[in-house]
């Protein structure tokens, strides 16, 4: 079904259900002697946080998406997961809102529209309106400080939404959402910025406007596959067309990427939103923003792509489930729904079956949860939620399975309400991601 994330009343909901996984150890949790000793900070004895009570071991970003000139802003976060301090740096374009029924939260009806990548020390997003794409460098023991590296690029087609960077941080990635969409990558060069990467703009063939018409019928996010041989990227459906996840082979020789996707649906799913590779395993932890949750099995990783195996579960009362993170020390994804203001955190069992462990609520029951992403900070994993209506960043301790603790809701948006941010801010923030020291 079509949906409008805002054009109801917010509910104050507040589910405490708690379906346990009995004798089920989540995919990709952690053992105990699998758990490292945590490295020290790069940043924390170089840099003391602007909270003189802990020091700073990373930093959260978002985006303003502005109209008038689109900025990244930077948080730093303290050795006791806490946020301060509110930077921000220009990033050289300008943002848009995509064109939808409602002009609310979750402007480019995407997740990853900031990414970053610690071994290298880079962050690159979006500029939507420009078709552009900029490149930072993050200084390693000041994460708060970017630094832009070379000009924003040319993002190879209309309305750029979402970001993918491999894990040398060598290769970066973008979706276009507009009325020309589809995937282009580009080298990074940590002196002249991204530069475009041969055999690798291939078309979405949508039929789509600039900005983008949706939420439904929009593409939603860019990501690699944990062996990086693949590259994913998710388009949501509308009315009776379901959304599918176009995949492409990446070359090992070369990084080009295969002429034409192989698209893959899920018979009862029909917006494929943010997407999680589920560890271990060749397979996608997809949100459904119609539905809940899809799975995605691909099957043998070392094949070329083909069509994967899907399945669709429901998520009881929820709205717009859209975006997803995964805690590596619990083992769970985590979901956020913009339109309930709820995290439904969920467990995936060897057999690629998931289960709804609990709903969350937020302390604001209409804050409007977008991106997120966890970080792992003194062997115990945060997750940050950027909260689309409130300006601001939830911040829950997670604990165990089950057990998510509101532990600071920052409210970045007080520095930055000024002029056309003061009525704009809230429906035109995007994304999130975090850097460690």
């Amino acid at each position: 079904m079509q949906y409008s994330f805002f054009n109801i009343v917010f509910l104050a909901i507040a589910l405490s259900s708690s379906g346990a996984i009995a004798n089920a150890k989540p995919i990709g949790s952690a053992d105990q002697q699998d758990i490292e000793a945590q490295p020290v900070s790069r940043c924390a004895s170089a840099n003391p946080n602007r909270n003189p009570n802990t020091q700073t071991v990373g930093a959260a970003y978002v985006i303003t998406n502005g109209s008038n000139g689109n900025k990244v802003v930077a948080m730093d976060i303290g050795s006791d997961g806490l946020l301060s301090s509110v930077n921000t740096v220009d990033a050289g374009g300008n943002g848009a809102h995509g064109a939808d029924t409602t002009f609310g939260p979750g402007p480019l009806f995407s997740q990853g529209a900031v990414t970053v990548n610690d071994a290298n020390n880079i962050l690159v997003t979006v500029n939507s309106a420009s078709n552009t794409v900029a490149m930072f460098n993050i200084d390693p023991t000041d994460p708060s400080n970017l630094s832009a590296v070379g000009s924003p690029v040319p993002s190879g087609g209309e309305f750029p939404v979402s970001v993918a960077i491999n894990k040398k941080g060598t290769v970066a990635c973008i979706l276009n959402g507009g009325q020309v969409n589809g995937v282009n990558c580009f080298t990074v060069d940590k002196t002249k910025g991204l530069v475009a990467k041969p055999n690798t703009l291939r078309s979405l063939g949508l039929i789509q406007t600039t900005p983008p018409t949706g939420p439904a019928g929009s593409v939603s996010q860019i990501i690699f596959s944990d062996d990086e041989s693949k590259l994913f990227a998710s388009v949501k459906g509308a009315s009776s067309t379901p959304g599918f996840v176009a995949t492409w082979d990446i070359s090992p020789a070369d990084g080009s990427l295969s002429a034409q996707p192989v698209k893959s649906t899920s018979a009862n799913g029909l917006e494929p939103f943010g997407m999680s590779p589920i560890p271990k395993t060749n397979a996608l932890l997809v949100a459904d923003a119609s539905a809940g949750f899809d799975v995605f099995d691909f099957g043998s990783s070392k094949a070329s792509s083909k069509a994967s195996s899907a399945s669709t579960t429901s998520i009881s009362g929820q709205g717009a489930t859209s975006r997803v993170a995964f805690s590596p020390k619990i083992g769970n994804f985590y979901l956020s729904d913009p339109v309930t203001s709820l995290i439904t955190e969920l467990n995936v069992d060897k057999n690629l079956k998931g289960t709804v462990v609990k709903q969350h609520a937020l302390q604001d029951a209409s804050s409007a949860p977008l991106d997120l992403a966890v970080a792992t900070i003194g062997g115990k994993d945060f997750l940050y939620v950027l909260t689309g209506n409130t300006t601001s960043v939830d911040v829950l301790s997670l604990t165990q399975a089950g057990a998510a603790q509101s532990v600071d809701v920052f409210n970045f948006g007080t520095a930055l309400q000024t002029g056309e941010f003061s009525t704009a801010l809230a429906f035109n923030l995007q994304g999130m991601a975090i850097f460690m020291c």
